[in-house]
């Protein structure tokens, strides 16, 4: 046994082992993440992106396809005060796109907002965040996916005027017996992956390029048949609406953290990550009130209200053609392919991450030592995600995916404040200006925005995070690196 009075051991094996409350808020210190950072079982992730492609990634994964329908419902709230409401979502997103910013600069390591807890909060919250982030991302894939089949059959309808039957374009429960695009545009991602991150990054942004195109010419047909007296009363339902069509736009933002999760492959992380993250929020930002402008400028907002508004709709209706339609539809299915791809991505590296920390099996973790990539990770994530998109009916699951997003933003928010006072010496590379106002205004923005959900949403994500719990404390609670001491 130790002598009281003596010091602590040097040597981290034989570190006492604490117990009980203790062991659940241990932390990993912010010395040791970055130390860590690439390693993986038989090899090590490289370092091959680029400021740019770490933008891409989030524009990839953020800009899909919520801008194609999300009109038709933000519309009729707001009316043409709309483009305010994106404005509004906007600065709500860039309180905690700050935070990221800065930790990202901070601890530049795979894990996204679950390193950032882990370094901050200890290690059962960090685990919860990590389960948060399973959710969104896995259950964001393959509900991005599903919807991928529906504007592949809108293309293939408008090109060569056949459709995938309803059996193989839906899963069960929703009217077919199995999605297989949903399966395939998975696949598709996973071929891509299994390539390495630099081939990766390089097919999203001919992707983002792409669908960025495709919105600048929905703004360009769209400003053709642009009337000004659709602004004519531009606030008719009243300030409030404003705030009400930001509540439901705010989701439109998720996927600018995304880039975060690439600290481990960036080649110049504390520089590039954090700028990354606030030049993609700009981007996306931008697009998404222009498109906004012009779409309510082309139609009445009334129009929205109860119909089949989309981007689609709105360019036949001013051109008098299905052609127009038919070319933002194959945008569009490029749009969703790279969301899959980003937000894939996204899930195998923070999956690598707590694999190392041995909270989840070491499989997680090996590296494939010839492209750098977590190979065995990402064939276990790409094919699960493919059959829960292509077999399972997620129906109210998906709206947990943004309850778990809101809470992993809130606690990023917190983790910053807590870095800024236990570790305020830390070389910061981005700092989140006015202190903690910024971060605390965050931290209300995810709180007032998970409160306006569904209780039923409440629900699902209390079952996803009970079970979380339990398999913490079965199986990574023991096995935790911080646990067994292991080097």
């Amino acid at each position: 046994m130790l002598d009281q009075g003596a010091a602590p051991p040097a040597t981290e094996n034989m570190a006492p082992k604490p117990s009980g409350l203790a062991a659940l808020m241990r932390r990993k210190p912010v010395e040791r993440l970055v130390e860590e950072g690439g390693q993986g079982e038989g090899g090590s992730l490289r370092r091959t992106l680029s400021m740019w492609q770490l933008t891409m990634i989030s524009i990839g994964a953020t800009l899909g396809t919520g801008i194609f329908v999300v009109l038709g419902e933000a519309v009729p709230l707001a009316g043409p005060a709309v483009t305010v409401a994106f404005v509004f979502a906007g600065l709500t997103a860039l309180f905690s796109a700050l935070s990221y910013a800065e930790l990202a600069g901070t601890i530049p390591v795979a894990g996204s907002s679950y390193s950032y807890a882990y370094a901050t909060m200890g290690e059962v919250v960090a685990w919860i965040c990590g389960w948060c982030l399973l959710l969104e991302y896995g259950v964001s894939v393959a509900a991005v996916a599903v919807g991928w089949g529906d504007y592949l059959n809108e293309l293939l309808d408008g090109t060569i005027g056949v459709t995938l039957p309803a059996a193989l374009s839906a899963p069960p429960g929703d009217g077919g017996i199995f999605n297989l695009p949903a399966l395939i545009v998975v696949m598709l991602a996973m071929i891509f992956l299994l390539g390495g991150a630099k081939e990766s990054a390089r097919a999203n942004t001919i992707m983002v390029v792409v669908k960025i195109a495709a919105l600048v010419l929905f703004c360009t047909i769209g400003f053709m048949g642009f009337k000004a007296g659709n602004y004519s009363d531009f606030m008719p339902l009243g300030a409030t609406s404003i705030g009400a069509a930001g509540a439901i736009l705010f989701f439109s933002y998720i996927g600018f953290d995304a880039a975060s999760t690439a600290g481990e492959e960036a080649k110049n992380p504390k520089r590039d990550l954090p700028r990354a993250i606030m030049l993609s929020l700009v981007i996306v930002t931008a697009l998404y009130v222009l498109v906004a402008a012009v779409a309510v400028g082309a139609w009445d907002w009334k129009k929205f209200e109860g119909s089949e508004a989309s981007l689609a709709a709105i360019m036949n209706d001013v051109t008098g053609q299905s052609f127009w339609g038919t070319l933002l539809a194959a945008g569009a299915v490029i749009s969703i392919a790279s969301v899959v791809l980003t937000v894939l991505y996204g899930q195998t590296r923070i999956l690598f991450a707590m694999s190392r920390d041995g909270l989840v099996p070491k499989v997680f973790g090996k590296v494939n030592p010839k492209t750098g990539t977590p190979r065995v990770n990402t064939v276990i994530v790409s094919l699960f995600c493919g059959i829960l998109a292509a077999a399972v009916p997620l129906g109210e699951l998906v709206n947990a995916t943004s309850i778990g997003t809101l809470f992993a933003f809130a606690l990023v928010n917190i983790a910053v404040v807590v870095l800024r006072y236990t570790k305020p010496g830390l070389d910061r590379s981005f700092k989140v200006p006015f202190g903690p106002v910024f971060p605390v205004l965050g931290f209300l923005c995810c709180g007032y925005s998970m409160y306006s959900l569904d209780m039923i949403t409440w629900v699902y994500f209390g079952i996803w995070m009970a079970v979380g719990l339990v398999v913490y404390f079965v199986y990574g609670m023991r096995r935790s690196r911080l646990a067994t001491a292991e080097k």
